[in-house]
């Protein structure tokens, strides 16, 4: 499945605990003022590649602790992250969303709530520049949470964790 992504890292410490392989989904709605990745806004930059190029990449990996989908917003492309998740069962996935885990959930079967319960930490909410703090793990401004994703589907609420 076609993805568009603004490029991927593949060994990275600061995105999750381990090393981690993360992909950047191109294109972001939200426009969060001071964003890390401005670069990844434009819905038509980045480059098209396929969810099995990706996936094959990381499997072969065997340091990987895990994959991270961050953007850009990766909820913006539910279908290809989907696919991805699922192409990287087994494995550890973060997820960085602009939305807030109340936004994107329903009872009902949507994409978002499937890629929801596909990943296994949702780090939710708009990056608040005048909430920013460099102390924070894992996370860009106070505002945003760590949230058990697949528990927080079962229970059809937001369950914040620990990393």
């Amino acid at each position: 499945m076609n993805i568009r992504i603004g490029g991927t890292v593949r060994n990275s410490i600061v995105d999750g605990p381990g090393i981690r392989y993360v992909i950047f989904a191109q294109g972001c709605p939200h426009r969060c003022e001071g964003c890390h990745n401005p670069q990844t806004h434009d819905f038509d930059g980045g480059e098209i590649t396929d969810t099995e190029t990706i996936a094959r990449e990381i499997k072969k990996d065997p340091l990987l602790g895990g994959a991270t989908f961050s953007g850009g917003e990766p909820f913006a492309q539910p279908e290809a992250f989907i696919d991805l998740a699922k192409r990287l069962e087994g494995m550890n996935i973060i997820c960085y969303t602009g939305y807030t885990f109340e936004e994107l959930y329903s009872p009902e079967k949507t994409a978002e709530t499937e890629l929801l319960s596909l990943i296994d930490i949702l780090i939710d909410g708009r990056f608040d520049q005048n909430r920013k703090s460099l102390e924070l793990k894992f996370k860009g401004s106070a505002n945003q949470r760590v949230i058990n994703s697949k528990e927080s589907v079962k229970r059809g609420k937001a369950i914040e964790t620990v990393l």
